[in-house]
């Protein structure tokens, strides 16, 4: 009997998004599986590579789906929204990055990374989710960051945590780096700046909130990040209070987290509490490093975190991570959640 994934389609296969996510299932446990790569009009015939292979992006149309195991949606939310139904029609489990399908009856924000976190913590989580008839939507990258932090931190009495969290332009897509570039160039050359998805400007500039007619706003966003917290924690963690800055960098996500207790902590228990899988402590036994930002986090896999050696009830965490990797490697662990469901090859 065949177990293991033998077909899996990217939607929005074009997007920064997209094309990070062939990468890292290429490289995955599912690498043997074919990969279809599959977008809108404009992106038809465009020949990009997953590792040393270059595939070619096909059309989304009738029948595309058939005979596939996994359909991921890492497009707009339009697209998702238009064609998911048709892969679950084909058989096909389906993990959202868009987002759009959130709060459906049929579908379920996950964190596996937090989920574990809470396991090895000795958090009593009950039940499992029912994935068999459900799509999966990946939990925000950043709910997942700070979910997996106040998990392990679990035993240390913590009585709330509050994050400040920087995010990047390629949030935006391909699109709003171009418009982030474009206003850099413009800015240092005396020009108008295009402000179709920010709204406003953001080179060399931070915004706790962006214009009015821009694309996605940052109070959105936060509100997403808070609500994918607590339905990912099912009400284990302690209370999150979030503020979202638009920053001026390309990629990658950093977070200034700050953590408290009903008592005094040390920096050390703080990191034998976080130590373990997906997170990488950034600091040397001389008590000297190089804080983690988002350059030295791009193309890393696991969350660079390093602890604030101050002693007490309140203590700083700095966090950084690949904002694009993070993403896709958590919609990669959804999917091997919902493998566990297909004995042979097909949601039973």
């Amino acid at each position: 009997m065949e177990n293991r994934v033998s077909r899996i389609g990217i939607v929005g296969a074009s997007s920064l998004l997209g094309k990070e996510l062939a990468e890292e299932i290429a490289n995955s446990s599912f690498g043997a599986a074919e990969i279809v790569l599959l977008d809108e009009e404009e992106a038809i015939g465009q020949v990009t590579s997953i590792g040393d292979e270059a595939v070619i992006i096909r059309r989304i149309e009738p029948g595309c789906f058939a005979g596939m195991d996994f359909v991921f949606f890492a497009g707009s939310g339009d697209v998702t929204a238009k064609h998911w139904q048709a892969a679950r029609q084909a058989g096909a489990s389906v993990v959202d990055l868009s987002h759009a399908l959130a709060g459906g009856e049929a579908v379920r924000v996950l964190a596996p990374w937090v989920e574990e976190s809470l396991r090895t913590s000795g958090a009593e989580l009950g039940a499992g989710l029912d994935l068999a008839t459900a799509a999966a939507v990946p939990a925000h990258p950043v709910a997942a960051m700070l979910g997996m932090v106040a998990a392990r931190c679990g035993g240390l009495d913590l009585t709330g945590v509050a994050a400040a969290v920087l995010e990047p332009a390629s949030e935006r897509g391909q699109a709003g780096l171009d418009e982030m570039h474009k206003q850099t160039v413009n800015l240092l050359s005396f020009q108008s700046l295009p402000q179709e998805v920010f709204g406003a400007q953001v080179a060399f500039n931070l915004l706790p909130a962006l214009g009015e007619k821009a694309k996605v706003s940052v109070e959105s966003t936060a509100k997403r990040i808070s609500k994918d917290y607590r339905t990912v924690g099912r009400g284990l963690l302690p209370e999150l209070a979030l503020q979202v800055v638009h920053a001026p960098v390309f990629h990658g996500y950093a977070a200034s987290l700050l953590i408290e207790s009903s008592r005094a902590l040390q920096a050390e228990e703080i990191e034998r509490a976080l130590a373990g899988e997906h997170i990488d402590l950034v600091w040397d036994e001389s008590g000297v490093s190089d804080a983690p930002s988002n350059l030295s986090a791009a193309g890393q896999g696991n969350v660079l975190v390093r602890v604030s050696r101050e002693e007490g009830r309140r203590v700083w965490v700095w966090m950084t991570a690949d904002n694009l990797k993070l993403a896709a490697l958590q919609a990669i662990a959804c999917a091997k959640q919902m493998q566990a469901l297909r004995p042979r090859g097909k949601v039973q």
